[in-house]
């Protein structure tokens, strides 16, 4: 899956909300189809700068530059470079739901939302050819065999095991064939095994040009790093200020 990635940069880039900072300081330089990883504890405001560089929060101090779109200031712009897969309150699966109807959906609504007014008065023959070729494409990238599931691809999410589920999600996002994909939580739960295997399959989403952005508890030594940690005493504020803006921007 060859996708021409974008450049990241950030300069002295925070996100300060009531209760203080969920952010500060962030200073980074990622060229296209870099592996970018943000580092620190949970609750330490790794989320929020995910979101914040995706177009999908809106930061409050210093700058950075996705792809050409400057923010703070222009938002849609990142959000049209870029999108998230596995940001809880974001990105959920639904649990009920199987393999089958989340890429259908998904499918269905970038065809919607996402492409051209051109392409949506092509044939319905030729529209459902490339739903189906761009699901294939993105499955493949994602490294998810719906053969291998239990039930194939009538398997419910619920029937997943983690690094399915994390594959699936970044399936999902990578329909829309994003420049820049934005993994959150991607060592969450996961054996030193599994782990292995979630970084081995961003490096090869980041060799075929698409530059990529995770958050993790321990970044690999040949990603690029930027950290998220705090002082001590700073901790339980940020850890507030995470909750509110991922609420607020749930809600959004």
């Amino acid at each position: 899956m060859a996708v021409d990635g974008i450049a990241v940069t950030a300069e002295g880039f925070g996100l300060e909300g009531p209760r203080g900072w969920a952010f500060r300081g962030i200073d980074l330089t990622a060229e296209p189809g870099a592996l970018i990883a943000v580092e620190g504890p949970s609750g330490s405001g790794r989320t929020s700068l995910l979101l914040a560089l995706t177009g999908r929060m809106k930061a409050t101090e210093g700058t950075a530059t996705v792809g050409g779109a400057r923010l703070p200031k222009q938002l849609a712009a990142a959000r049209r470079f870029s999108a998230p897969a596995n940001v809880a309150g974001v990105t959920d699966l639904d649990p009920a739901l199987t393999v089958a109807e989340h890429l259908r959906e998904r499918a269905l609504l970038q065809r919607r939302f996402g492409d051209s007014v051109r392409a949506l008065l092509r044939p319905r023959e030729e529209r459902r050819s490339e739903a189906r070729l761009r699901i294939d494409t993105a499955l493949t990238a994602a490294g998810l065999d719906r053969e291998a599931l239990p039930k194939g691809a009538r398997t419910a999410v619920r029937d997943l095991e983690r690094l399915e589920a994390l594959r699936l999600s970044i399936a999902l996002a990578l329909i829309g064939r994003p420049r820049l994909l934005a993994v959150d939580d991607l060592d969450l739960k996961l054996s030193d095994a599994e782990r292995t295997e979630a970084w081995t399959l961003l490096r090869s989403l980041a060799a075929a040009g698409t530059t990529v952005l995770a958050v993790c508890s321990e970044a690999p030594q040949d990603a690029v790093t930027v950290s998220t940690r705090t002082e001590p005493q700073e901790d339980t504020q940020t850890r507030k200020e995470t909750a509110d803006a991922l609420a607020e921007t749930g809600r959004a």
